[in-house]
This record gives C-alpha cells, structure tokens and sequence, in this order.
C-alpha cells in the first residue's frame, strides 16, 4: 500500500531519469564503441563515480522505499505535513524532467557524460546553451532539490549535498576541457553565458 505519493512519484521519475541516461549510453557505444563515459578513461573522473553512483541509487530507491514505509520519520514530519509543498516540488520536478528531455534532444551526438582527453565533440552553445552554460546539470541540482523537499530525511539530505557539490565540481573540470577543445570560442562563450542561473537574453 503506497502511504506517501510524492517520494514514490518522485523516485519513479528518477528511475526514469536515469534509465534514460543509461540507454543513451548504451546508443553511444553502438555508435562509437565507447559507453559515453559511463566510466571515465580519466582517473578523477573514476574517483568522482566511486562517490556519485551510490547517490544515484540512493535517489532512485529511498524515495521509493520510502513510499511504501508505515510510518513517516518523525525528523521529515514538518514538512510532511504541508502536502502542497511537497506536491510543488513534485509539479516542479516533472517540469525539469521535460525539459531535460529537450537538452538531451538538442544536444544529439555531442551528449556524454563526464569528460573524455582523447575525444573531441562538437561545441553546443544554441538552444538552452544559449542562456546557460550547463543545463542538464541546472535542472539536475533543480531535480535533487525538489527530491529533498519532498523527503526531508538525514539520507536524502546527504545525498543531495554530495550530488550539488559534484555537479559544481564536474562542471569546473568540464569547463577546462572545452577551454582546451575549442579555445577562445568556448572562453567568449563563458563570458557571455552564466554557468547555472540563466542569462535572460541569451547569447547573440
């Protein structure tokens, strides 16, 4: 019996969120021979994903787990008890979703995940590129933030802080690499485009 609807919408959305990630993975190893980073030929790259993949787990199971538990956790009552704000943050969370969705759309052949030295893509700076540097990852600290408000709990807490903090950190290194890549294009780039909080005239 499903005692609490907004963790169980919320981990079923990410469930679906990363299934996603690893069937688009799966499309770059056909095409490529490489699984899109799933595994990063860079060593901090590796470290990074010994960390970051016990959160995604943690993200899609505890909201679900969580769902089906008895009694809600006396420390997540508050805001247990204000419903609309937890079913905002599920309308939210939804609406990320979507629009992620578009990113992975708009970015085609260029989508990975993490950082790769030897391979180079294409340079993606229209669409929602085009307002903020890093998209995918705006909505993904957008989608833990919502899964935090809805289950307040000390893991989820945890976890969402250690995921933020990669995010931040994996976007920096990313940022380095394209300097790299593409040069003065990427840095007028940068300076032109914010990296999280959308730049309301975008980029001409």
């Amino acid at each position: 019996m499903v005692r609490d609807w907004p963790s169980l919408v919320v981990g079923l959305l990410m469930g679906f969120y990363w299934y996603r990630v690893l069937r688009k993975a799966w499309h770059v190893k056909k095409r490529t021979g490489r699984a899109a980073n799933i595994v990063p030929t860079e060593p901090i790259g590796r470290v990074l994903r010994i960390i970051w993949y016990p959160v995604v787990a943690i993200w899609v199971v505890h909201p679900i787990v969580q769902a089906f538990t008895k009694k809600p956790q006396r420390y997540a009552q508050p805001l247990l008890d204000i419903p609309i704000l937890r079913w905002l943050a599920v309308g939210i969370a939804i609406l990320a979703m979507i629009v992620t969705l578009v990113c992975w759309k708009r970015m085609g052949r260029s989508w990975r995940m993490g950082i790769n030295p030897d391979e180079k893509t294409s340079l993606v700076i229209f669409g929602p590129w085009a307002y903020v540097r890093h998209p995918i990852y705006a909505l993904s600290i957008l989608l833990m933030l919502c899964t935090m408000v809805i289950l307040p709990t000390p893991l989820m807490l945890a976890a969402g802080v250690v995921h933020i903090v990669f995010l931040i950190w994996e976007s920096r290194r990313e940022e380095q690499h394209l300097i790299h890549q593409h040069g003065d294009e990427y840095v007028q780039y940068c300076a032109r485009v914010r990296r999280f909080i959308p730049t309301l005239t975008g980029q001409h």
